[in-house]
């Protein structure tokens, strides 16, 4: 039986001028833009997990902003002064993230990333090398740097890979750590006085008289405004967005003795990744192999997929190394046809900011302040 809610709980636990459904990265960053600029705002965030769910603590730590083959299919998708305008924003935001936190806080290490190209995929290689000075000069005057991709097919060896024809380097992208970037923000937030209940899952939203509703599983709480940063989630209260849950599958490795392979690295139009962490070996991806078999909300490996990453792993990547798989997880990203997040105004009182494609680290932080802003002036 649950215990009734008490005068004092009801006051000063369940109400409040801004509810954020959603602790992840997009929600954080909301809270703490509207607590900067409304200190005296009481705002809290409902968390369904124990730990933020999704992909905000379980994704690879990319600091990235696309790799040419896939700027190639977003420019298809959107044309070119829209994808001139995601890039922009991916850049800001992430230099909007190492400036709230910190690069030492995020273990930010900038040692560049790598588009990896088979034998098998030489066609797709040369539209890509084709289009190296394209997308530099898209860039150039948003990353201020005149070659920030090019050919480095003289590190193939270097990192020891196999059947590898071609390497694109790009020198700005980086890495950073996860847990420790979450950690931050949550400790960023409730120092502010954000208050943050997890395992509190919002089932149903109501208006009531001047108010807005949230029903829980631990309650009914009271707001005035209500942001839904739920993301891959958001169809459960707002179901008729266009937003589609996308698995990724992960694993890492053991640690692996003087490991050669230092950066971030794209395969297969961005379908596969993988990078250093602590001597190890982190790779993520192959939900092209199962499209809709991956669109789901629901966490879990596929034997399918977890063998592709282990034949990339011992065929690719750690051909010589002898390797032991230590972990594997999953985390839920969103997508949708329009490759621009969606941040705006459901009705009177309900905000949304979802869908960052995938590019959650680097879409997050922006993403936050932008949702805040819509919020801002109606407190």
């Amino acid at each position: 039986m649950k215990t009734a809610i008490s005068y004092w709980e009801q006051q000063h636990f369940f109400t409040y001028e801004v509810i954020i459904v959603g602790s992840g990265i997009v929600g954080l960053n909301a809270a703490i833009s509207i607590k900067d600029k409304n200190p005296k705002a009481r705002v809290a965030i409902l968390e369904r997990g124990f730990l933020p769910a999704g992909a905000s603590t379980k994704n690879a730590g990319f600091a990235c902003f696309g790799s040419i083959s896939e700027l190639i299919e977003q420019e298809k998708n959107g044309g070119t002064p829209l994808l001139y305008q995601l890039i922009e924003r991916r850049w800001k935001g992430l230099l909007k993230l190492r400036k709230l936190l910190g690069d030492d806080v995020l273990s930010y290490h900038n040692y560049g990333g790598y588009e990896l190209f088979k034998k098998t995929d030489l066609q797709l290689a040369d539209v890509c090398v084709a289009k190296i000075s394209h997308f530099n000069e898209l860039i150039k005057d948003i990353v201020g740097q005149d070659q920030a991709f090019k050919i480095s097919n003289s590190k193939i060896n270097t990192f020891g890979f196999r059947d590898v024809e071609i390497l694109i380097e790009n020198q700005l992208e980086a890495q950073i750590d996860t847990g420790k970037m979450m950690k931050a923000l949550i400790q960023k937030a409730t120092a502010s006085g954000v208050m943050i209940y997890n395992s509190c899952e919002v089932t149903e939203l109501k208006e009531e008289a001047n108010h807005q509703i949230l029903v829980t599983n631990q309650g009914n709480f009271k707001a005035n405004q209500i942001l839904l940063s739920t993301n891959a989630f958001i169809k459960d209260l707002l179901p008729d967005l266009d937003v589609v849950p996308g698995r990724g599958q992960v694993i890492i490795t053991q640690p692996i003795p003087n490991l050669n392979i230092k950066g971030t690295f794209h395969y297969d139009k961005g379908y596969y990744y993988f990078r250093n962490i602590d001597n190890r070996v982190l790779l993520g991806g192959g939900r092209n192999l199962d499209i809709k078999g991956e669109e789901t909300a629901a966490f879990g490996e596929s034997y399918l997929i977890q063998s592709a990453l282990k034949t990339l792993l011992k065929q690719v990547i750690l051909p010589d190394t002898p390797f032991e798989i230590e972990q594997s997880w999953s985390g839920i990203m969103a997508f949708g046809n329009d490759i621009y997040p969606i941040v705006k105004a459901i009705r009177p009182g309900i905000f949304c900011a979802v869908r960052c494609n995938g590019m959650g680290i680097a879409m997050g932080s922006q993403t936050g302040e932008d949702a805040a802003n819509l919020i801002l002036p109606f407190l």
